[in-house]
């Protein structure tokens, strides 16, 4: 009797994991369509009409050409090897230039400041012309560099201008949503990978290459203000080489009101917060 019931039960088991064997493996190559991204989603879609789709949903001419942008929140630094560093105030003041040939070279006009407490930690200036940091002017060629690292996500806003070509490329997933993905080619002919959500044609994702390697950002908890078309990301998380390096937390925003010139050719670093 013993010896059945333990013939039975390892009867069992081998049923059992074989219907678990078959439940998880994937479909049959005629039913990939049930994967998500497993096969391109609207393939009729060129990669300026997804662009075209993204432009509505963020808010139209005001997100193409907002003219002028403020940004501000906190930032959570991730150190090489494990921890964090906070910088409960960060602030991104930005004035677009009209047209954009190389979408990681700096352009416009820009100031960073981030602090931690009533310590300065990072304080970048450039006002078109040259760049300055807390220990003054930054040489020509190390400003390029840095700059380099940062500028991509507003090649975005001159994907359909003449020159610039948008090339679909497959479907995937970002943090879980179904993506279209198009690749930017700039007039100088620089390369940038944006992903849009499927669902609405949120922007989700840029990636380009840098000095340091390959650097990607992830957008989500997008937000707008009452009256305002324009949708703010509040999560950015960046990565280098698919490790992540920091993640920038917008809590506003003000698109297109005046901003004063002296911000972006300061004559000292600021001693205490400027917004």
């Amino acid at each position: 009797m013993l010896k059945y019931q333990l013939r039975l039960f390892s009867t069992l088991l081998l049923v059992g994991a074989s219907s678990l064997a078959r439940a998880d493996a994937p479909p049959a190559i005629e039913m990939r369509a049930s994967m998500p991204t497993a096969t391109q989603t609207h393939p009729e879609m060129s990669g300026a009409q997804i662009i075209a789709k993204a432009f509505e949903f963020a808010g139209g001419d005001q997100f193409i050409r907002p003219g002028t942008l403020f940004l501000s929140g906190y930032n959570i630094i991730r150190p090489a090897g494990n921890g964090e560093h906070l910088w409960d105030n960060y602030a991104m003041w930005r004035k677009f230039a009209d047209q954009k040939l190389d979408a990681h070279e700096a352009s416009g006009k820009v100031r960073i400041e981030a602090w931690n407490q009533q310590n300065l930690e990072l304080f970048l200036a450039f006002d078109g012309t040259k760049t300055v940091d807390k220990n003054g002017v930054v040489e020509d060629e190390s400003a390029s560099n840095m700059w380099s690292n940062n500028f991509g996500f507003s090649a975005i806003r001159y994907a359909l201008d003449e020159g610039w070509q948008q090339i679909r490329k497959p479907d995937d997933l970002i943090d879980g949503h179904p993506a279209y993905f198009v690749q930017l080619v700039d007039p100088s002919g620089s390369q940038t990978l944006f992903a849009f959500r499927q669902s609405d044609f949120a922007i989700l994702y840029v990636g380009f290459n840098t000095a340091k390697g390959w650097h990607e950002r992830r957008y989500s908890h997008f937000f707008r203000k009452p009256g305002v078309n324009w949708i703010q990301p509040g999560r950015v998380r960046l990565f280098y080489n698919g490790i992540k390096a920091n993640e920038a937390i917008w809590t506003d925003f003000a698109v297109g009101e005046p901003i004063d010139e002296t911000v972006f050719s300061p004559e000292a670093s600021p001693t205490k917060p400027s917004w």
